[in-house]
């Protein structure tokens, strides 16, 4: 072809491609109304009966109305999670711990770590949950201040993680003169180091990972230049549940003289425990030389009330990094360790009675529960030929089609209409399933799986039914321009707050 049939030939797929846009157009509209649609038919009828509040009532309401609402609100929402029908989310440790905890909410609600001065007793407590932490951790006994594993304690998981890699711009730009500092993490590494990269002016390098899920090593050395500044690995990651190579990518990290963060938010209060009873178990913790920091999320497998995480680093000189001062303002002076000023002390108070309530020999046998019930789990789906396992599960299992006649998707929704809240994967498309011990009731596993292979029959004998997440999910996982996905989440928060 000449170079006049080349310039013609792609001006009349121009051509084409302009005049297909307003059909485009149309069914993204579409795309984006069944969004809306799904928040507003799911999600808001569960709480329609509670009258609403645009502004302050003139009057306030008596006490004994607002409890009889917000019973009514507990008997909607805690019922599939009591069951044990949904995935992670909830992570329960048992009624008389709940009841326990809502006499320490009760005595401690107006704590705040902020005013040491005034509530000492709530930072003593933070210290010893970090302390706690880093002993289950295997944080190496020693007086080396370069050596010592020290931390905070933070909001949740995500604030962990941009505190770490907050702190490791600051130290790079500190100690090795970086101001255009990147991070090279996996592709399966949480969309909190995202929303870090987002906020700190870092550049976030992802890299792929292998057929078993886990980091490309090799990917993540050729990623590494004179501006890197650290290396992210999970234990395990949140889609798959794999442990990433933690010795390989720390030993990187160590020779490139980087830092190497383990994002432990999901595993890290149960995988200590899986070992010991005897599962095998990719090291991952501060045994590993070269892991500079670690978050764990007490919140999760600990147990504790919602708002509890905690970061660690290797080095009192690196935490140092993390925090916030302020010397010449009027106010006074000002010292902040974490992103928040005032904070709800009560949280940490909870979760350092509810991890000193537990103690090892009560997270040893709920993990023992856990780890049965999932083994029971794998078994049954790897017995159902449509699905395969994704990766190598512990407790967290994930699964795929493994046949072009089923939808994932589609078995996703129908597991949704048999009363089951699982998380849907893409990229490749799947499903998981993260087991806690609310799973661990009898007769939860076998309910699961029959429902499990009714709805994969039901999909291979109805394949032209689409459901209502499956189109969402199949535009979602084939549509190259990602800003289209992005306008699509965006709708579906503003139907969640309209």
């Amino acid at each position: 072809m000449g170079q006049k049939g080349f310039w013609r030939g792609l001006l009349r797929g121009a051509e084409k491609f302009v005049q297909r846009i307003p059909m485009v157009q149309k069914r993204l509209e579409a795309e984006y109304a069944q969004v809306e649609q799904l928040v507003r038919t799911k999600i808001r009828p569960k709480v329609e009966s509670l009258p609403r509040f645009s502004a302050l009532p003139e009057q306030g309401i008596p006490h004994a109305q607002i409890l009889e609402w917000l019973q009514q609100v507990h008997q909607v929402e805690a019922v599939p999670w009591q069951a044990g029908r949904v995935s992670g989310t909830v992570y329960h440790g048992g009624e008389a711990l709940s009841a326990f905890l809502t006499q320490v909410f009760a005595l401690h609600a107006h704590s705040n770590p902020l005013h040491a001065d005034l509530f000492p007793s709530t930072v003593r407590f933070e210290a010893e949950i970090v302390r706690m932490t880093a002993a289950l951790l295997n944080a190496p006994q020693t007086d080396d201040p370069d050596q010592q594993v020290v931390g905070t304690t933070t909001s949740g998981g995500t604030e962990s993680i941009l505190l770490a890699m907050k702190t490791y711009r600051d130290w790079a730009r500190a100690e090795k003169g970086i101001t255009e500092p990147e991070v090279i993490a996996p592709e399966t590494a949480h969309p909190a180091f995202d929303k870090a990269a987002h906020l700190f002016c870092v550049k976030l390098i992802r890299t792929p990972v292998g057929d078993d899920f886990k980091a490309n090593l090799e990917a993540m050395e050729r990623a590494i230049t004179r501006r890197t500044i650290a290396l992210v690995g999970s234990a395990p990651s949140y889609p798959h549940g794999v442990i990433d190579p933690i010795p390989q990518i720390a030993r990187l990290a160590k020779q490139y003289g980087l830092g190497m963060h383990v994002d432990a938010c999901l595993g890290g209060f149960i995988l200590p425990f899986v070992e010991q009873l005897g599962y095998p178990v990719t090291p991952w913790d501060f045994r590993v030389e070269g892991v500079t920091s670690i978050s764990v999320d007490p919140h999760k497998y600990g147990y504790t009330p919602k708002g509890l995480s905690v970061i660690l680093y290797r080095g009192r000189r690196l935490r140092r990094y993390q925090y916030f001062t302020a010397t010449d303002w009027p106010g006074g002076l000002y010292a902040s360790p974490t992103l928040p000023g005032s904070r709800p002390g009560v949280l940490s108070i909870a979760g350092w009675a509810t991890m000193i309530a537990f103690g090892k020999q009560g997270y040893l046998e709920t993990a023992r529960q856990i780890m049965q019930t999932a083994i029971a789990l794998r078994k049954g789906i790897e017995q159902i030929p449509e699905l395969k396992l994704m990766g190598e599960p512990l407790f967290l299992i994930a699964f795929t089609s493994a046949t072009d006649k089923v939808n994932i998707y589609q078995v996703f929704d129908q597991m949704v209409q048999r009363g089951w809240r699982l998380n849907a994967l893409q990229r490749p498309p799947g499903v998981h399933f993260a087991v806690t011990a609310r799973h661990t009731q009898a007769g939860i596993a076998d309910a699961f799986l029959n429902d499990l292979r009714e709805a994969v029959a039901y999909v291979k004998a109805h394949p032209e039914e689409k459901g209502e997440m499956a189109p969402i999910y199949g535009m979602a996982n084939s549509l190259p321009f990602r800003g289209v996905v992005d306008e699509v989440l965006r709708r579906y928060l503003d139907a969640l707050y309209d």
